[in-house]
């Protein structure tokens, strides 16, 4: 199995564990040569942080874990597309690689709106693609949304 459906199936997982404790199912894998460093998930209304979005977790998880702020030759694996905060988070840790699953729309900001991290001013550049678990993804979070609508 191709290394990118490894890391986002576990953050499926972590998106699942969102879900299950009331949280927008969106999970995130940070893994450095080949290995998972850290996992997170969404927990802003547990913590009753708006910036614990999954990506801001497991930055801050991966920070304390490798002693350092800088996370260098990393990969960030998430269910769903970036907002700006996240996408700022992720330049200032020097993260190398995005791969999200799923587009957001509404609040998207690699490709989906603001397109922050193709900014020319920004000092670091994230590389980034998207759509492994699409549907997977997708689908966890649209059951979540109409559940709450009922």
């Amino acid at each position: 199995m191709n290394q990118d459906l490894i890391f986002m199936k576990r953050a499926i997982l972590q998106a699942q564990t969102a879900y299950e404790e009331d949280e927008v199912p969106v999970g995130a894998v940070l893994v450095k040569d080949g290995e998972i460093i850290a996992e997170s998930y969404n927990q802003l209304i547990q913590l009753n942080d708006p910036t614990s979005h999954a990506e801001i977790n497991v930055i801050r998880k991966a920070s304390k874990i490798l002693g350092n702020y800088r996370l260098n030759n990393t990969s960030l694996y998430v269910t769903l597309e970036p907002c700006l905060m996240c996408c700022g988070a992720m330049i200032h840790a020097r993260i190398e690689n995005l791969i999200f699953s799923t587009k957001d729309p509404k609040s998207g900001a690699v490709v989906s709106n603001a397109r922050a991290l193709d900014y020319n001013f920004i000092n670091h550049k994230v590389r980034y693609s998207y759509g492994p678990l699409k549907e997977e993804s997708s689908n966890l979070l649209k059951k979540f949304f109409s559940e709450k609508r009922l």
